[in-house]
């Protein structure tokens, strides 16, 4: 019960269709199970209402690329919970035109930035006044591809520009007593990672499993959603209490390498 009578929105709380779970089903099922009252966001309310049913939660349909998404999530925390204590922004989008910078797509581009960037700036903008009331916690859902690679430059830089929007809410707030970290992830074996990019690529899931597993140093195994839940729970938590404008690694020992 290490969340009891907090208030969590977890947005990107539904489930890409997979063999596995993915990081906002976990996060949203391991806060539920900790005691916290959960709005389940996501663009989808039949996704949304799926995670929401199984752990007890409130579902919601938000378009978190719009000023008034945000604003309508947090009118619906309110309105279910009287407030507001943890925000997880777990959207994060890819492909579809991405690639290095002399062949990626403009709209690709765009669109990449407007949802993993834009959205999450706008989600918390409209969070900011409730997690001050409560002195609450952010936790964004980062990516290793903050810090290396070459070959997704939207996606990187969206990421990369997440990072730094962390630091910045967490320096701008700090004197509220609102935290703000984010969680940086390595290769993670979740539905979207493994099932959608099988279904781009033609790539075997098998295979796609094998080759990941063996980038990864420790163990030579990817992590899983639990992993990403299980650190979002520490942040979102009172034992992170004096831990503000953190970039935690959660990607068995990927980012110790990178250079």
């Amino acid at each position: 019960m290490r969340l009891a009578g907090k208030r969590a929105i977890v947005v990107g709380a539904g489930q890409t269709p997979g063999d596995t779970i993915g990081n906002g089903r976990a996060i949203a099922t391991v806060f539920a199970r900790e005691g916290a009252k959960v709005l389940c966001v996501d663009r989808g309310f039949d996704r949304a209402q799926s995670t929401a049913a199984e752990i007890g939660g409130v579902a919601f349909e938000a378009d978190i690329t719009s000023a008034t998404g945000g604003a309508a999530i947090i009118a619906a925390a309110l309105e279910h919970f009287g407030g507001a204590d943890i925000l997880i922004n777990n959207v994060g989008i890819g492909g579809g035109g991405d690639g290095p910078a002399h062949v990626a797509d403009e709209a690709a581009f765009d669109r990449i930035m407007n949802v993993n960037l834009k959205g999450a700036w706008l989600t918390i903008k409209a969070a900011i006044p409730a997690l001050r009331e409560s002195k609450g916690a952010i936790v964004n859902i980062s990516s290793l591809a903050s810090l290396a690679g070459a070959n997704m430059i939207a996606y990187e830089i969206s990421k990369a520009a997440m990072n730094r929007l962390t630091l910045s809410v967490a320096l701008s707030n700090a004197k509220h007593g609102v935290r703000c970290n984010a969680i940086v992830l390595g290769l993670m074996d979740t539905p979207m990672a493994i099932n959608t990019v099988s279904e781009v690529t033609g790539v075997d899931p098998g295979a796609l499993r094998a080759k990941r597993n063996a980038q990864v140093p420790l163990n030579a195994h990817m992590g899983d959603a639990w992993d990403t839940a299980n650190a979002a729970l520490f942040l979102a938590s009172d034992e992170a209490k004096f831990i503000t404008g953190a970039l935690l690694p959660v990607d068995g020992g990927m980012s110790a390498r990178v250079g």
